[in-house]
């Protein structure tokens, strides 16, 4: 086994964690993030590093990291971990569910979190620190690049291209042959039919609370 440095204190470091333990070539070492972000010596039972002081106790030659953050400021803060890690020396890891049906012949990029009922179709290529949550459809000849988010039960048609640093919503949809464009938010139930703007925000038709109470609606 690998040994692994997890940055992060927060769920998706405790989930990432949990699933290199029982679901990985890896076994996870210790925790890093910030100094200023320390909250005691320990995280999950491991210990915790200062990440400005990580490479003196935790060599890169001997350990390799892994970025579990989230998609704030559209995964801009993990791009940054992501690329000082890299500056450190550390060869950062991706984790892919054995449950994820992954069938392009494309390898992924590093520090890419792919979630298991994940179906990744033929032709498709991932960049790098890319998270897939748990369900999504990823069709065939997409391109998802570099530092993106989806969240679950995604569909992603065939031929769509997700540029750089974009947020997908739960259960959005994204018709075939369109181009998601940098730092792109889409909302939870968006259906996407067209190119979007780069830096854009689409949100759906919120549902409405009609005058009439459910025993009184014939289902």
């Amino acid at each position: 086994m690998s040994k692994l440095i997890i940055f992060g204190l927060g769920d998706i470091a405790q989930i990432a964690n949990y699933y290199f333990k029982i679901d990985s070539d890896h076994e996870v070492a210790a925790f890093t993030v910030d100094k200023a972000y320390m909250k005691g010596s320990e995280y999950e039972g491991l210990p915790m590093v200062a990440f400005e002081d990580i490479e003196k106790t935790y060599p890169p030659g001997d350990y390799k990291m892994f970025i579990a953050l989230s998609y704030s400021k559209m995964n801009k803060n993990r791009q940054q971990k992501y690329n000082e890690a890299k500056k450190k020396g550390y060869e950062l890891v991706s984790y892919v569910s054995s449950k994820c049906t992954y069938l392009s012949q494309f390898a992924h990029g590093d520090n890419c979190f792919i979630f298991e009922d994940n179906t990744i179709q033929p032709f498709v290529q991932i960049g790098s620190n890319v998270t897939l949550w748990s369900g999504n459809h990823i069709g065939h000849h997409s391109v998802i690049k570099d530092h993106n988010f989806i969240s679950s039960h995604v569909v992603i048609s065939g031929h769509c291209t997700i540029e750089s640093n974009c947020f997908l919503g739960v259960n959005a949809t994204l018709r075939n042959g369109i181009t998601i464009a940098a730092e792109t938010l889409v909302g939870a139930a968006s259906v996407i039919m067209k190119d979007t703007e780069p830096k854009g925000v689409y949100l759906p038709a919120k549902s409405i609370l009609i005058d009439k109470k459910s025993d009184e609606v014939t289902l």
